[in-house]
This record gives C-alpha cells, sequence and structure tokens, in this order.
C-alpha cells in the first residue's frame, strides 16, 4: 500500500525483456540501507517487488500483466520514473491510499498555465470515467492528485510547482501516456452494492443494509 507521495525521480539504467515478462533496473537516491529483498516499490505508480539491490540501484521484475497494462514496457534506459516506498502503518497519510495496481492508460489531451499550477486534462476509458467525481483522488504515473473536473471522456488536476518539479510530470505535454489508478474505496462499493446475480454470489448488500449498519 502506497499514498502516492513521491519519494524520489529514478533514473531507469535498463529493461530487459523476454518471454512476455522483463526485469527493469532504476537507480535512485534513496538510501539502499532502507531497502531490502522483497520490498515493494511503486515505479510510475506500479507495485514491484525488489529481486537486486546495491550501488545506488536496485532491479524489479515485471509481469507480462504489467507490461501489457501500464506504460513501464515503454521505458527506455535515462528516462526518470516516480518512486515511493511502500506505507508503514507509523506513517502519515499525506496522500491517499494507493494500491499499485494500475486500472488503465490515460493519455493527456490539454496542458496550460493556470496561475501558479499547471492544469493537465487526461482523457481515459468509459470503464475507468465512473470512479472519478470532482473532488475525489486519483494517481496519475503513482501520484496522488484531486480531481478538479470531470466532463466527456477526461477529467483534469491542477499541479502545484513542487509536485511538476518533483516527479515525473514535468516531462508530460499532450499525448503523453499515464498509468491511471482510480479510488480504491470507489471501487470496493461499487462491488458491494452490485446485483448479486452480477457478482455470481448468492446475497447482495443493499443501501438501506449499509445505512443500518452504520457505513453510510
Amino acid at each position: 500500500m502506497f499514498t502516492g507521495l513521491i519519494e524520489d525521480l529514478g533514473t531507469v539504467r535498463s529493461l530487459q525483456t523476454g518471454g512476455g515478462s522483463g526485469r527493469i533496473t532504476i537507480a535512485t537516491s534513496l538510501s539502499m540501507d532502507e531497502i531490502a529483498l522483497g520490498d515493494s516499490i511503486a515505479v510510475n505508480g506500479v507495485c514491484l517487488t525488489v529481486v537486486t539491490f546495491g550501488g545506488g540501484q536496485f532491479s524489479a521484475d515485471v509481469s507480462a500483466e504489467s507490461l501489457s497494462r501500464t506504460v513501464l514496457g515503454d521505458l527506455r534506459p535515462g528516462q526518470q520514473v516516480n518512486l515511493e516506498r511502500a506505507l508503514r502503518l507509523s506513517d502519515r497519510l499525506g496522500g491517499h491510499l494507493v494500491s499499485g495496481h494500475v486500472d488503465g492508460l490515460g493519455v493527456v489531451t490539454e496542458r496550460y498555465q493556470d496561475r501558479n499550477a499547471v492544469r493537465f486534462t487526461i482523457e481515459v476509458p468509459a470503464a475507468l470515467q465512473r470512479y472519478l467525481v470532482e473532488k475525489g483522488s486519483v494517481a496519475i504515473d503513482g501520484i496522488s492528485l484531486t480531481v478538479n473536473s470531470v466532463s466527456g471522456q477526461g477529467f483534469s488536476v491542477a499541479v502545484i510547482p513542487h509536485s511538476l518539479a518533483k516527479t515525473t510530470l514535468q516531462e508530460r505535454r499532450v499525448g503523453s501516456t499515464v498509468n491511471i489508478e482510480t479510488d480504491l474505496l470507489g471501487k470496493y462499493v461499487e462491488r458491494l452494492l452490485r446485483p448479486a446475480s452480477e457478482r455470481g454470489e448468492e446475497g447482495a448488500l443493499s443501501l438501506d443494509m449499509l445505512a443500518k449498519n452504520g457505513f453510510l
């Protein structure tokens, strides 16, 4: 589990692919003393497991699913990536709950300066649009952001100078493809409220049942 608050901009050293899977090596300023084998690190919002580390870099295996469903497969040596280590229970939750499981891809359709912020409009598939709500949370390449507005097939976010300078959003332009993870809680609520026949289950929770048990 992550917060969407980026800790470091890493640099891709290599991405080796074959047989549908791959291994990525990333240089980072994160302390090697605070990384261990098996640790989870989000790379552009994709949760990966550390398999080797040392000398200011770490490597992680990338599954065929991640290569096909995220932008990781398009990375090249020298490109920067957003890095965040897994959340500890003692940490402050400064962003929002991010699982590191990318739901789909979005495409930047607009970027412009709006006073001190830069606004991005991003188009997403219809299947993801339902989980985006005004003033809700979304993770773009692993970055926790607030949805400013939702319209048509897209949504917009405003990125302050600090977030722009410390993440890969500084490099994103119109036409760029980004990883999108929608709000985790919204997906679970939708599943709970979906009719049992659609879920393949015997029972279903209704709004009345949720309210009666103090969830609404």
